[in-house]
């Protein structure tokens, strides 16, 4: 954090990579960047098509969305999540999902006095939320240390930067603990469809990553629970900002009510191309591949280079360390041209991990085991 207020916003810690990102830019071959999820594919012509054909958008948009974007959320909870019975009401798009990490202490009305909780290792926007809205923030992952003052509390699974997912029993345990708070509980999920592990969470042979607003984990009571999606991770969408929200319809309403005032409205062609990414599976499995080989490569060069790999079950990271100070190995990699994000940005100075995206190019991510080969050599 700034020197000065209590609640002041924190520097934007990318900054920092700054004098490592010249270093990396100095190799022979170009720079491998990997400290950024930015997908680097092509959004799905389904996708561009649908845009396309909305652009004619002379009307103010529905800050609710249309009735067929919400029927199509709807629809892609039952076919993808397991999650069944929701209504139009239970959803809401966003602008991205960052928006609505950030803002939604605001919009839920808290401050002084409110606890929000979030995981310890996480990405930094949930601590940011709880400094807008000036409420107590608190870092921890054990629902027993959350104290009476909580009223919202964050899950990331799968995780940003970890790629760890809750199962079903970890999941309702947070349920259980939140409802003795009064708090609202809600589950960040925009890693949901690139799960690579699925023996570490799987049950009952079901092999998705389980929402929490899966019937297992809430026994038919959406009372107090909220998932959050992003589609920038499956369909390339992170230049449209396509997001949305889904659970409690009492929070929903809530929510919805806030931003109309406030004006956050996905423009009507976005939700057009929302409507069309929801409804084509094809693309997400293509893209899921990708991402899958990707992985199959940059996995083994870094074991061999010496770093071992934690959690990094799910999602578009893995999550890595030498057993060092991270800016000691972030400094390193950029000798060989490759730029990563330290893990200082998301669990303190005291990190020894470092997180490396499969967001890059095929030839990138060959440039990147080729380098590490030598790296090991070193």
């Amino acid at each position: 954090m700034r020197s000065g207020a209590k609640h002041a916003l924190p520097d934007f810690p990318w900054d920092s990579l700054a004098p490592f990102a010249a270093r990396a830019r100095e190799h022979a071959d170009g720079i491998v960047d990997l400290s950024v999820g930015s997908p680097v594919d092509a959004t799905p012509a389904v996708v561009r098509d649908a845009l396309v054909a909305a652009t004619d958008a002379h009307a103010y948009p529905q800050t609710m969305g249309t009735p067929a974007l919400r029927a199509a959320i709807v629809d892609w909870y039952a076919r993808r999540r397991g999650v069944t019975g929701l209504v139009p009401d239970a959803v809401l798009p966003t602008i991205g999902s960052k928006e609505l990490v950030g803002l939604l202490p605001l919009l839920l009305g808290l401050g002084p006095g409110d606890t929000v909780v979030y995981p310890r290792t996480a990405y930094p926007t949930y601590a940011v939320g709880s400094v807008l809205a000036r409420t107590t923030g608190l870092a921890t992952d054990d629902p027993a240390d959350w104290p009476a003052s909580t009223r919202l509390v964050w899950l990331n699974s799968p995780g940003n930067p970890t790629g760890a997912v809750l199962g079903v029993p970890a999941l309702r345990a947070a349920v259980a603990r939140a409802r003795e708070l009064g708090a609202v509980l809600v589950n960040d999920e925009c890693y949901a469809e690139l799960g690579w592990q699925p023996e570490r969470w799987g049950a009952d042979g079901d092999e998705r990553v389980p929402s929490i607003l899966d019937p297992r984990v809430t026994d038919g009571d959406r009372t107090g629970l909220l998932s959050v999606y992003s589609l920038s991770k499956q369909s390339n969408l992170a230049g449209y900002r396509a997001a949305f929200l889904a659970g409690d319809e009492a929070i929903v309403r809530q929510v919805l009510e806030v931003r109309k005032h406030a004006g956050l409205i996905p423009p009507a062609p976005v939700q057009a191309a929302m409507v069309a990414a929801l409804g084509d599976d094809a693309h997400v499995a293509e893209q899921r591949e990708l991402y899958r080989a990707r992985r199959a490569v940059l996995a083994p060069a870094l074991e061999s280079a010496g770093f071992r790999i934690d959690a990094s079950e799910a999602g578009l990271y893995l999550w890595c360390t030498r057993g060092e100070p991270a800016l000691t190995t972030i400094a390193l990699l950029a000798e060989y041209g490759i730029l990563a994000a330290p893990g200082t940005f998301y669990e303190g100075e005291a990190s020894q991990h470092v997180r490396l995206a499969l967001t890059a190019t095929d030839e990138r991510i060959a440039a990147a085991a080729e380098r590490l080969a030598l790296f090991s050599k070193a």
